[in-house]
């Protein structure tokens, strides 16, 4: 059976959960669209997280695997479309780091571009009645660079994964009870956006090509 790998990030900054492993752990195990969905949460923190990731496509073998993080301040369903090479980061990670203007993969390219199907999944996502948006920024710490390692690892001749991408989720609704005016979005909302993101992806060989850019 086809396997996709789902990846959630622990709690950072001071936040008691993290929103994108409570949706994830909740694939654990399904099958959707014809494929077996492997869970992990990474931990977030420079390096070991794309560690963590490496040894987990290892494990699983999957086709497809799809990235989620926490965006606390955004309010939709954010699909990442390119991550940077660079660290530079604004708060320390979970083990007290903070890289400021170092690569990621010292002979990488500068960017790279999500493989996932980002226009006609933010369509599908639209017509379902769910806040969504194309992003132009992973920002530049620990999930653009969970992101940038995940599609390098993709770039290699080697690699069998065929598509890949990072996905940014707004606060949960107790969370943004600790901080007035911002954004939420329910679990329940978000499981829906996975599973049609999955769905979607599996079956989409070409991008939809309509305007989805931004003027700043």
């Amino acid at each position: 059976m086809r396997k996709v790998l789902v990846t959630g990030i622990e709690p950072f900054d001071g936040e008691k959960i993290n929103p994108s492993w409570e949706v994830v752990k909740q694939l654990g195990d399904l099958e959707l669209s014809g494929a077996k969905i492997v869970v992990r949460q990474l931990p977030c923190v420079f390096g070991k997280a794309i560690n963590a990731l490496n040894v987990a496509i290892d494990e699983v073998l999957p086709e497809m695997v799809i990235c989620v993080g926490q965006a606390g301040g955004r309010s939709d369903f954010s699909i990442e479309r390119v991550a940077i090479n660079i660290n530079d980061a604004r708060i320390p990670d979970n083990e007290n780091n903070q890289p400021v203007d170092e690569t990621i993969v010292a002979d990488g390219p500068a960017a790279y571009f999500s493989t996932l199907p980002i226009k006609t999944i933010v369509n599908g996502l639209r017509e379902s009645g769910i806040p969504a948006s194309v992003s132009q920024t992973a920002g530049t710490y620990v999930c653009n660079h969970i992101m940038y390692g995940l599609l390098h690892r993709l770039a290699q001749p080697s690699c069998k994964v065929v598509k890949g991408g990072f996905i940014h989720i707004p606060y949960l609704p107790e969370q943004a009870a600790r901080h007035p005016g911002a954004p939420s979005m329910s679990v329940h909302t978000v499981l829906n956006a996975l599973e049609l993101t999955i769905a979607i992806a599996l079956h989409t060989e070409q991008d939809l090509r309509i305007a989805e850019g931004a003027t700043h």
